[in-house]
């Protein structure tokens, strides 16, 4: 059984409950009782299929059936790798309803991933489509299991080969009986998700029942989420944000369109044709569709709000956005799989007069800024942001030194993002990751502050500086860009647009036009991948 590493003390633990911020709810709960409110109201669908209510939570029970007739136990963890399908909340809810815990990965990770995160975890199971974008992920499962360990391979496409369990067809198995449904504490882990890994290996990160259902109910909340909203959902499901858009729906009685693939075209067609009203979403997808040829001419009015996280929006993003869509608001967000939302802007606010921040801490949650040595920093001051709250995970699987470093006491956890409060009402602003620190010849800096100056120029599309290694000062900037179209920039042109707004060391010193960027799921640039190019 995998057990917390890290937990709330005994006393802001009763606090939490006592606000109603833990509601010590499994997640069958929740699934059960919107079936019986909302029956045979759509609440997924994908390009394949639609499913209400009531058919999610009977497939649940069959596929609970499933999954004990294939040998999964209560404790043991089963790892799924699966697109943007009706068929994930179904494996998800049913693990919960046997006691297993599911562990979700990113449907992009590929063999090395895939080899350590099942040996790390110890999955006795991993669940996968065949094929998604061309990549087929059974030949991956039976050669990583012939080179690593012994596991159940399950694939929720219709398949008929030996040595594959396939979830398709779940009508022809009965429903688990409620008398045989695991009721396990909502303080007990029950999903671990892996970080991206950009960095060398990817931590597992432990959550439960309590800490999961109260990032999503406050979500909701804050974004004015009820059941007359239809969410797109094309941001991985398998990933954090992705997955805890799915219980938003549940949560609220709305439904949701999973998008396997996000395409800017097929995107503003869902949302006319769906009449989508909430999106939660990357700022490079907000800028592929409102640079679409089609932005003009799709019925986009039922669109509410638009939540934004991963980077910030810049300046001009949000000008286009403001001109084309200018009755939906533009929410931006910060969080991470660790603790869920931290902070957003809110419905209200003028996103221009807040661009700069990720808006105010939400409720229940604190945010404190500290010093290097462990010290508060003052209001204003620059320093490592670190989070306390209900949504807060409850450790790293298998990893002292990690969790000893990022939960240095009284229950803060360090997110390792560097920011500052910037006014009284305690709006917050991210300077930039503590890893992304250039340090050109001693003189250190964070490249966003370069990035948002950058923005400014009409040239570039998408951009990103970053360190890369230099004999003589040891780092230097590199600035990676995308073009607008008919657009071209050289180097000079660059430093001479920045000199004078920063200090010379804070100059790129290269250049490197690219057509697109590496990214990661969440819409985040593989910066790494970016210095390996060029290094």
């Amino acid at each position: 059984m995998i057990e917390a590493t890290q937990f709330p003390c005994e006393e802001r633990a009763r606090q939490y409950r006592a606000a109603g911020y833990w509601a010590d709810q499994s997640f069958h709960d929740v699934l059960f009782e919107a079936a019986k409110c909302y029956g045979g109201k759509e609440v997924f669908a994908d390009r394949n299929r639609r499913l209400s209510y009531a058919e999610l939570a009977d497939e649940v029970t069959r596929c609970a059936t499933f999954f004990r007739s294939v040998g999964i136990r209560s404790g043991d963890v089963v790892t799924l790798q699966l697109p943007n399908r009706v068929e994930f909340p179904v494996a998800f809810f049913a693990l919960e309803l046997i006691g297993a815990i599911a562990n979700q990965i990113s449907p992009d990770f590929r063999a090395s991933e895939l080899e350590y995160i099942m040996k790390f975890s110890q999955s006795v199971a991993y669940v996968c489509a065949k094929q998604m974008r061309g990549f087929e992920y059974l030949p991956m499962a039976r050669d990583v299991r012939t080179r690593s360990q012994d596991f159940t391979i399950i694939c929720v496409d219709d398949v008929s080969d030996a040595d594959v369990s396939s979830m398709a067809n779940l009508a022809r198995h009965e429903s688990l009986a409620s008398g045989e449904w695991v009721k396990v504490s909502p303080d007990r882990i029950i999903r671990m998700a892996f970080t991206s890994g950009t960095t060398g290996n990817p931590k597992a990160v432990l959550h439960s029942t309590n800490t999961t259902l109260y990032a999503a109910m406050i979500l909701s909340k804050d974004m004015a989420v009820r059941e007359s909203d239809v969410l797109l959902a094309y941001l991985p499901v398998g990933l954090n944000w992705g997955y805890l858009t799915l219980l938003q729906t549940i949560m609220t009685g709305a439904r949701a369109y999973l998008m396997e693939r996000f395409s800017s075209g097929e995107a503003l067609a869902l949302i006319e044709r769906e009449k989508v009203t909430y999106i939660p979403t990357a700022p490079a997808s907000i800028m592929a569709m409102l640079g679409h040829d089609e932005i003009d001419s799709r019925k986009l009015d039922s669109l509410r709000v638009i939540v934004t996280g991963g980077a910030s929006a810049p300046v001009e993003t949000i000008r286009m956005f403001q001109r084309r869509l200018p009755e939906t608001a533009l929410v931006e967000l910060y969080g991470m799989l660790e603790t869920g939302f931290h902070s957003y802007t809110r419905i209200g606010d003028d996103p221009l007069a807040v661009n700069g921040t990720v808006g105010r801490v939400v409720e229940g949650l604190e945010l404190e800024i500290f010093r290097p040595d462990g010290t508060r920093a003052d209001l204003f001051e620059e320093g490592e942001i670190a989070a306390r709250g209900p949504s807060i995970h409850l450790g790293y699987l298998n990893n002292a030194e990690e969790n000893s470093k990022s939960f240095p006491g009284d229950d803060w956890f360090l997110t390792g993002d560097l920011g500052k409060f910037i006014d009284d009402a305690h709006n917050v602003a991210i300077v930039g990751r503590r890893k992304e620190i250039i340090n050109r010849g001693g003189k250190k800096y964070f490249p966003r502050e370069v990035e948002e100056i950058l923005y400014e120029y009409p040239a570039f599309q998408q951009l990103a500086v970053v360190g890369v290694p230099d004999e003589r000062v040891g780092e230097k900037g590199c600035l990676f860009a995308t073009l607008r179209p008919g657009h071209e920039v050289t180097l000079e042109q660059v430093v001479a647009f920045l000199r004078g707004k920063v200090a010379d060391y804070k100059l790129p010193e290269q250049l490197v036009v690219v057509n697109e960027f590496p990214m990661t799921p969440t819409g985040k640039i593989k910066r790494t991948d970016l210095v390996a190019s060029v290094s």
